[in-house]
């Protein structure tokens, strides 16, 4: 699977992050709202941030989002492998601009990322942070089904709870972001 494609839609256009996105998309990330929901509540943090963003760009997955009225960074997203399901991708790590909250816009960054997606695997898992209660309706929303809680790792001595939502390529021929 091509996990770093350039996928467009009405609103969005999803492209490889790469080294010069930075500053642009630390511009959105600077803002603390964005992680009060979220495992790892400091990205907003120079230091934080830098060290997500290397890693996302030495994974291999990571994508822009463009805003397709002003053509600025807006967010990002990630596809990458699944440590549990070889069958499988995981799509994460996204973040966006409040700005966009509560606008078509994530369900268009998934409604596109999901179909690229199942043109390769059959299922597609999206982890949460347990008490992301922003991110864990959107994926109710978009027709994500609970399966797991599970516990990764620790972050500064406290343990990183997830969720793992799961959409398969059947589930998402007749759901909510089929059309």
């Amino acid at each position: 699977m091509d996990r770093q494609p350039t996928l467009e839609g009405d609103a969005v256009r999803l492209r490889p992050l790469t080294e010069s996105d930075r500053d642009a998309l630390f511009a959105v990330a600077s803002d603390r709202l964005v992680w009060e929901q979220h495992p790892i509540g400091d990205r907003w943090k120079p230091e934080v941030f830098s060290a997500f963003f290397d890693d996302a760009i030495q994974a291999g997955g990571a994508l822009a989002v463009i805003d397709g009225a002003g053509g600025g960074v807006i967010g990002s997203s990630q596809f990458r492998p699944t440590s549990f399901d070889p069958e499988a991708i995981e799509i994460g790590w996204t973040f966006l601009a409040r700005s966009v909250w509560g606008t078509r816009i994530n369900r268009e960054i998934k409604r596109l990322m999901l179909r690229h997606a199942f043109e390769s695997v059959p299922r597609v898992m999206f982890r949460v942070g347990d008490t992301n209660w922003r991110s864990r309706k959107a994926m109710e929303k978009i027709g994500g089904v609970l399966t797991t809680l599970e516990e990764r790792g620790e972050y500064r001595g406290q343990p990183v709870r997830h969720v793992v939502y799961e959409i398969t390529r059947e589930s998402f021929a007749r759901g909510p972001l089929s059309s």
